[in-house]
């Protein structure tokens, strides 16, 4: 079953017993190294209910699944493998003491909104988005609210004082609507583990056999979780490459798997360098760019690929030339037989796509934007998943909020605002409010939510016995959203309609892998943006470079290559940011399967204003040894 697996890939599959480190380079085979490692354990008797495998994309995930049932029949199903969000999730479904709805990144911006206002910020100037991530980063820290306080104060920092208040009044919205963020689904599975012996021991005796993958991208509180899991087996196998660790702005450390040989006493450590994705000319020119970093492992990807051609280096007058010349490259490589799905153009900042846009438009060329609007972000898809939600999880007054009025039943702002204070005065969650009225309530607000406490009530009734695809189809009907949708003349209401039509259709196919309505919610508040793009679509990707992260192109243009744009201005004087700018750089490269292009150009208008630009650092360097000859070696420069 391994005959074909390369002499590391073998040795990697055959270490089980004891930490194991596995630097894996780019294109080098690691998904099929995990893999075979489960099902190399399951062929040696050891139990699917005693292995865990986490990695960090759902789609990810369940590619390992299939393939492990592939493998090894229905033994594989049993074996537990998910993302670190969803790991986390299932452990307080079973273990933790209260009920909780997950709240995606639309409802958190909500409650940060409602926490802003409530001391006395302006949301439309202290951005939510912004405060978010300040959370977020907090909690893949550990930081609690009050530690984040403390912290501020003890360095005298107004502003972070003031986002502390706010961070404390959104854990309490969170807390008072039965709600958990991302980042609380991995720090209350901490704060489980550490506050109850007996349920870390339970995990602890269960899974004898952990595997992470892209380790690199872990974050500290990622980083605590696995260390609290893996005594006492400690057979702990990670799989990672430092020199793709990228998100360090969203809390990934690569001084985890840096380090994990001396914080796991790891003896064995394993380099896969042999890559089966690009051309030799592509893993050379990016092997000179990665080599520059000092606090990386030594490691130089080779293949049996052809050398294929040399990496092209475009270099253009303007940002505008620059988007002419790729097209008009897209143009010739179609011509030749390339599909527009073979190509993918890669961007540092979003600001860079309008140009691509424009001309790919003109051209009549297919195109995706990674990063647009998802299906379960869409406005219709949300309304329906929050009744859902207030049926699986009562208390939750954010999603409440978001149906009291939709379709539109009379409830206006004024008397949401009395069932608000109402609710208040005898706490309770404004679904019970609802559900048993007040004496609060006005006989013209008590008319009003009638209707509405029959909807729920009679909801309520098919949620104890319906599936999601049912249940969701009793809410679009008995709600009236579809006759709302039927009735509305705009001329997106067609396309809206079609959408909660596709839900039910989502739906019905979930069923068959997941047992409760619980679940498939959970799901979904999990998905992430490279989980939703479809397969085999005729269109030209454009992405960010931190999007790329996973995939691969047969064409990839990696564009605006200046300084102060990429490398960013703020890595310019930071040596630790401009090493995770070239990570950046060498993870666009090696997305490239058969042909590469770096482009750069010499003026380019950003937020409004025209700058001259030098070529980037990463040019020069992916040269290598060769100097300024440009036409040398692996690199071949063209000047439009």
């Amino acid at each position: 079953m391994t005959d074909h697996l390369n002499p590391q890939q073998k040795k990697a599959v055959e270490i089980t017993e004891g930490p194991l480190l596995i630097f894996a380079g780019a294109g080098s085979g690691k998904t099929t190294v995990i893999i075979h490692r489960i099902v190399r354990l399951l062929n040696q008797g050891v139990s699917p209910f005693n292995i865990l495998a986490v990695t960090f994309t759902n789609k990810a995930a369940q590619e390992m699944r299939n393939r492990v049932k592939q493998l090894a029949g229905p033994e594989g199903e049993s074996v537990w493998i998910s993302t670190f969000h969803a790991f986390a999730s299932r452990v307080l479904r079973y273990d933790y003491e209260k009920s909780f709805t997950i709240y995606d990144e639309k409802d958190q911006l909500v409650a940060i909104k409602q926490a802003l206002k409530k001391m006395g910020h302006d949301p439309k100037k202290v951005k939510p988005a912004m405060v978010r991530e300040l959370i977020q980063n907090a909690k893949n820290s550990l930081i609690d609210p009050e530690s984040f306080c403390l912290n501020a104060a003890a360095h005298s920092d107004k502003l972070r004082m003031s986002m502390g208040e706010v961070y404390q009044e959104y854990q309490r919205i969170l807390e008072n609507n039965g709600g958990l963020d991302f980042g609380d689904l991995i720090v209350e599975t901490v704060n489980l583990f550490k506050n109850r012996p007996e349920v870390l021991e339970k995990y602890r005796e269960r899974f004898e056999y952990i595997m992470v993958d892209e380790y690199q991208a872990t974050n500290y509180a990622q980083y605590v979780l696995i260390k609290l899991l893996a005594p006492p087996h400690n057979n702990i196998c990670v799989v990672g490459d430092d020199d793709q660790s990228i998100y360090s702005w969203r809390g990934a450390n690569v001084r985890n798997i840096l380090d994990f040989e001396k914080t796991f006493k790891c003896k064995n450590t394993l380099k896969l360098e042999q890559n089966y994705r690009s051309t030799q000319s592509i893993l050379t020119a990016a092997h000179n760019v990665i080599q520059n970093n000092l606090s990386r492992k030594s490691k130089k990807l080779w293949t049996d690929n052809p050398s294929g051609e040399k990496v092209k280096w475009n270099e253009f007058m303007t940002s505008r030339e620059e988007a002419r010349g790729v097209v008009k490259e897209i143009q010739r490589l179609i011509g030749m037989g390339y599909r527009p799905g073979d190509i993918a153009i890669f961007y540092r900042v979003n600001a860079q796509s309008r140009p691509f846009e424009d001309l790919l438009r003109y051209s009549g060329y297919n195109y995706k934007i990674v990063g647009g609007l998802r299906f379960y972000e869409r406005k219709e898809i949300k309304d329906i998943l929050a009744y859902m939600r207030v049926l699986m999880n009562p208390g939750d007054d954010i999603s409440f909020e978001r149906i009291i009025n939709t379709p539109a039943r009379g409830i206006g702002a004024k008397s949401l605002l009395t069932i608000k204070e109402a609710a208040a005065t005898e706490k309770k969650s404004l679904f019970d409010m609802v559900i048993s009225g007040s004496d609060h309530f006005s006989n013209a607000i008590e008319k009003k939510i009638q209707p509405l406490r029959e909807l729920l009530l009679r909801l309520n009734e098919t949620y104890e016995t319906d599936d999601a695809a049912a249940l969701a189809k009793d809410v679009i009907e008995l709600s009236g959203y579809h006759r709302m949708l039927e009735l509305d003349e705009d001329l997106t209401a067609r396309s809206r309609l079609e959408n909660i039509e596709e839900l039910v259709s989502a739906f019905s196919e979930e069923e068959n892998k997941l047992s409760s309505i619980d679940d498939i919610l959970s799901e979904i508040s999990l998905l992430t943006e490279l989980d939703n793009m479809e397969e085999n679509q005729e269109y030209i990707t454009l992405m960010t470079v931190h999007l790329a992260k996973g995939l691969e192109f047969p064409v990839v243009f990696l564009t605006g290559l200046e300084e102060e744009l990429f490398p960013y201005y703020d890595a310019l004087s930071d040596p630790a940011q401009m090493e995770e700018e070239r990570r950046l750089c060498y993870v666009g490269m090696t997305r490239a399967e058969k042909l590469l292009y770096l482009t750069n150009a010499s003026q380019r208008m950003m937020y409004g204003q025209s700058k001259w630009h030098l070529p980037s650092r990463f040019i020069r360097e992916s040269l290598g040894n060769k100097g300024q000859d440009t036409v040398a070696g692996d690199l071949e420069y063209v000047y439009d």
